[in-house]
């Protein structure tokens, strides 16, 4: 059979079986996230084997996909009329959970005896998170109100916070190895942060203007798709981060845009069938037997990493003056950790060869845990904060 037969028969599979998922996630009340990844692990290379060897050609293409569609609808989050109410909350309790889970990390890696450069740089790593994850599962279970609205927040800024964090402190481990990159390394992050806040307003004010003239019943989605995989292009191009940049698009939109909510709806009536794409094929691209590897470090990352997001957005979330449901469960929401982490990893991988190995498989084995579980644990926070409707309603 033909690759490309093989590839649009996959295709085909996979979509097909997603209402089958949604079945087992009403019935289970698992995330329809981590039942995907269980789909994708389970025919993937490392069990039955079902994907076509083409499959690691078209993933990457996947993914940007899907993370293009989430930063340009997470900007939605970061128009001015939600800020206004929410930006003390949104912006101390992300700074909360990233600094103090940067610091407990650290600490407790540096006191059971793990180097130096490597605790800094898995310091660094640690508040990544999963914004991809936490916004399919917020449309799954149609989440809606202050809590549901300050997370998506949250995980629209964590990229930007966790790019400035991990820069700094990989720069710093750097200079402790006496080798000359860390000026490297920060230029670099900053090219990254400035270079998509660039592309995405370069491209957001003609778009936001665009979408202020177009007439209601006028169709929007060819408009929005073409800005949208515009600024992919750029960003790729440029080597900036694709997600910030399509966020900063997404932003620059709900702020400027008089039918500004037009061009987000449209993009979230075709999301989905990528969605499924990006999570079957990160399911198979997990690899079980890194849990192997974690070891001692490992289990102190998870442990580290869980008590730092927790006692971080719950400080932030005092100082922000949030409400007792924010500060009891906000940490708990931000428990997933994805693909931006191995990104980190494999970086410092690359500049640091004689401890990459060390790195990357604990970073790998912690993420296919944090994967896994950390959309249950979002469920449950979103639950517990009374912002899920009930079965019958949905």
């Amino acid at each position: 059979m033909e690759p490309i037969s093989k590839t649009f028969l996959t295709i085909g599979a996979i979509l097909l079986f997603a209402p089958a998922i949604d079945a087992i996630g009403r019935r289970t009340k698992l995330p329809r996230v981590t039942l995907l990844l269980i789909f994708g692990l389970l025919i993937g290379p490392d069990a039955l084997d079902f994907l076509p060897a083409l499959g690691q050609t078209w993933f990457p293409i996947v993914t940007d996909l899907a993370l293009l569609m989430i930063g340009f609808l997470l900007g939605e989050k970061l128009a001015f009329s939600f800020l206004r109410k929410n930006a003390r909350a949104v912006l101390w309790i992300s700074a909360g959970e990233v600094l103090v889970t940067v610091v407990i990390m650290f600490s407790i890696l540096f006191l059971i005896g793990v180097p130096v450069e490597i605790a800094l740089i898995l310091a660094g790593i640690a508040p990544a998170s999963a914004p991809a994850a936490t916004v399919d599962l917020v449309h799954e279970v149609k989440a809606k109100g202050n809590f549901t609205n300050i997370l998506l927040a949250i995980v629209a800024i964590d990229d930007a916070w966790g790019l400035i964090v991990f820069s700094i402190l990989f720069a710093f481990a750097q200079s402790l190895q006496g080798t000359s990159g860390g000026v490297d390394v920060l230029l670099a992050g900053a090219w990254e942060l400035g270079g998509a806040l660039l592309v995405g307003i370069a491209l957001g004010v003609p778009m936001a203007y665009l979408t202020g003239r177009i007439r209601p019943g006028k169709p929007t989605l060819p408009e929005a798709l073409g800005f949208v995989f515009v600024c992919g292009g750029l960003a790729l191009y440029l080597d900036v981060s694709i997600i910030l940049a399509s966020m900063v698009l997404g932003g620059v939109v709900a702020n400027l845009a008089k039918h500004h909510e037009r061009p987000f709806h449209a993009i979230e009536n075709i999301e989905s069938p990528f969605m499924i794409l990006f999570f079957v094929l990160a399911g198979a691209s997990l690899h079980i037997d890194s849990l192997a590897e974690v070891g001692l470090i490992g289990g102190a990352y998870i442990i580290s990493r869980v008590i730092g997001q927790v006692s971080g957005a719950w400080a932030g979330a005092m100082i922000g003056k949030s409400g007792p449901l924010v500060k009891k469960y906000m940490g708990l929401a931000l428990m997933p950790q994805a693909g931006v982490a191995l990104g980190m990893a494999l970086i410092a991988g690359n500049k640091f060869p004689e401890i990459g190995g060390t790195i990357f498989p604990i970073v790998a084995g912690t993420t296919v845990l944090f994967e896994l579980i950390g959309p249950i644990m979002t469920r449950m926070a979103l639950a517990k904060a009374g912002e899920i409707p009930s079965q019958k309603e949905l």
